[in-house]
């Protein structure tokens, strides 16, 4: 019998082995769906996430690994191209029965020694991505005027004009 059990919508941890006996490893890999997830209007999941899940108890602390690996596809931020990407991140979280005193955000209370896997995965995974997706680093984006874009080459709209405010600090670097 599993240690880890699924529903048909969720993973639950049952952990109460782990946190009752120490130096106990247990692991498993989970298929998370996030193809519904949207991000920016669109859904940049095309398929599941795969997570490699590690609970370990070591002297008395309760601590939960998990190692998502997915492609996310979305268009660069600048020029619009769909870009897929494959990222993999690693999370860390320690796991208690109870919280005594103020919350603390340093650990995650089970208090009934089962965890829900999927909120938790989709907050790390939402939380780890980058605020800005470009196709790559130096992407020049699209022309303000005619909507060109400047990785293929430049176009022939005239360079925005300097402001007259600025034109003083312009003649003293020259």
């Amino acid at each position: 019998m599993s240690d880890f059990c699924c529903g048909v919508s969720e993973m639950v941890l049952d952990l109460k082995s782990i946190f009752l006996n120490e130096d106990i490893v247990l692991r498993d890999t989970y298929v998370f769906d996030m193809t519904d997830t949207v991000i920016d209007g669109i859904k940049p999941f095309g398929s599941a996430v795969t997570v490699e899940i590690r609970a370990e108890n070591r002297a008395g602390i309760v601590r939960l690994f998990l190692a998502a690996v997915f492609d996310l596809t979305k268009p660069c931020d600048r020029c619009g191209t769909e870009v897929t990407r494959k990222f993999q991140y690693h999370f860390e979280h320690y796991l208690v029965v109870s919280l005594s005193g103020d919350q603390n955000d340093d650990y995650i209370e089970t208090p009934d020694y089962t965890l829900d896997i999927d909120e938790l995965l989709r907050s790390d995974i939402l939380l780890e991505l980058p605020s800005k997706y470009l196709c790559r680093e130096d992407c020049k984006g699209l022309c303000p005027i005619c909507g060109a874009d400047r990785n293929e080459g430049q176009c022939n709209c005239a360079v925005k004009p300097v402001d007259s405010r600025l034109e003083a600090l312009r003649q003293l670097i020259n």
